[in-house]
């Protein structure tokens, strides 16, 4: 690793031992990974994968202390994955006493840490944090130390910045110093695509699934993704990077992708084209057929596979305002349509603060609370991490939130008819 003068100053203790050790963890990092110099990060905002006070964490928390005590908050300001608890969501006692008296004991102590090192409120709680109501959103060809599979991936493919998938910790830790170790997908050589992917599809494919079918076959390499123009054409709008958040945030979680172009769409794929594939690149053709029996091998982990479903979760990653509006209106018109007031399964919409904030102004919660349905800044996937939660038969819409828990995958029309008419 070449340092400049000013990184081996810090490296040999010119700011002191604790951002020493810090700078020495990046080298090390970068060392592993074949790193030969440092870059400056360049974004305006930093965001951590932590956003959770687990008891079987408290080093991690330590370490915060650390930090605090030797006056090093992050150089940049940072945004933070959701909270893990909200009275809201459906819960029972002993699920509370288990959240509260188990699992998340360090949790008031972790958010007085984090508004210590930056957090500024709760609005810089969530997992999208390059929505535009929540405002960090990098520029393209920004340099970044976030961690967060569903962002990092985003960030990389739809706004052009650059990221490595950092864990938990690193990523501070290169916001602290302001610099992070230059390999991966920070460079060009590490943005190239390896694999072809031809979607053949007769109808749009499930954002979800196909991200889903295409991590499970690349895992963390890069696909270069054809044959998706008829149904997002070639302009960024609102629907098309709303589709973009969760067909990456499943190909990030199903596999390990942290970069994706889509041809004719995604900001490098527009600008350099098929010059991003690399000359023995593999091929895979997805189809109707082949998404279907992706789906058909999903693992059913419930108890009993035929029983009624309990909760629904809809919304990891975080949903937009858009989806939130576009939701409401579908549950409202398939109650209407099945001639019920209330939703048949207790459901949760789940997005960033602001964005309900700003949803609250159109009376979209009030008619979400009309029909059953609770709107939350929760991460289900921390609410599914609770030994009894994993128990319950829960339903979802994300690829995300099935690989990781118990959870049960629908596909979004499925989700719809489910909670409006009852329909399994």
């Amino acid at each position: 690793m070449k340092l400049t003068p000013e990184q081996q100053a810090l490296l040999d203790g010119s700011q002191g031992e604790v951002m020493a050790k810090i700078v020495k963890t990046l080298v090390m990092y970068g060392d592993t990974f074949g790193a030969e110099r440092m870059v400056p990060v360049t974004s305006s905002y930093g965001h951590t994968v932590i956003s959770f006070g687990l008891e079987v964490m408290k080093p991690v928390y330590d370490l915060y202390d650390t930090l605090i005590a030797a006056g090093l908050p992050a150089n940049q300001k940072f945004t933070a994955d959701p909270k893990p608890l909200d009275p809201r969501v459906p819960s029972s006692l002993l699920d509370d006493l288990v959240f509260k008296k188990i699992m998340y004991t360090q949790q008031q102590r972790y958010e007085e840490q984090m508004r210590k090192l930056g957090i500024t409120n709760d609005d810089d709680y969530t997992c999208a944090c390059y929505l535009d109501q929540v405002g960090n959103t990098p520029k393209k060809g920004d340099v970044l130390s976030w961690a967060e599979s569903s962002a990092v991936v985003y960030a990389n493919s739809v706004l052009g910045a650059r990221c490595n998938r950092n864990s938990g910790m690193i990523e501070l830790m290169g916001s602290i110093a302001g610099f992070v170790p230059e390999f991966g997908l920070l460079t060009d050589a590490g943005r190239k695509a390896s694999w072809v992917v031809e979607v053949k599809c007769q109808h749009r494919p499930e954002a979800q699934l196909l991200g889903s079918a295409i991590g499970m076959k690349v895992m963390e390499e890069v696909p270069y993704v054809k044959g998706l123009e008829p149904w997002l054409g070639t302009e960024l709008n609102d629907e098309a990077k709303a589709y973009l958040k969760d067909f990456g945030a499943a190909t990030a979680s199903n596999g390990a992708v942290g970069l994706y172009h889509i041809a004719g769409l995604t900001p490098e794929a527009q600008e350099l084209g098929e010059s991003l594939i690399l000359p023995d690149a593999q091929v895979y053709v997805i189809d109707d057929k082949e998404l279907e029996r992706v789906k058909a091998n999903y693992p059913i982990v419930w108890k009993k596979p035929e029983a009624k479903p309990e909760l629904c979760f809809v919304g990891c990653p975080h949903m937009s305002l858009q989806q939130l509006k576009d939701w409401t209106d579908a549950v409202e018109a398939g109650l209407r349509k099945n001639g019920r007031k209330k939703v048949a399964v207790p459901t949760v919409f789940t997005a960033p603060t602001p964005v309900i904030r700003e949803f609250e102004k159109t009376m979209g919660a009030y008619r979400l609370e009309r029909m059953g349905v609770v709107l939350s800044y929760i991460c289900p996937l921390m609410y599914m991490n609770n030994p009894l939660c994993k128990k319950k038969n829960v339903i979802t819409s994300s690829n995300k939130l099935r690989t990781y828990t118990s959870a049960r995958y629908y596909t979004e029309a499925e989700i719809l008819d489910i909670i409006t008419g009852g329909r399994v």
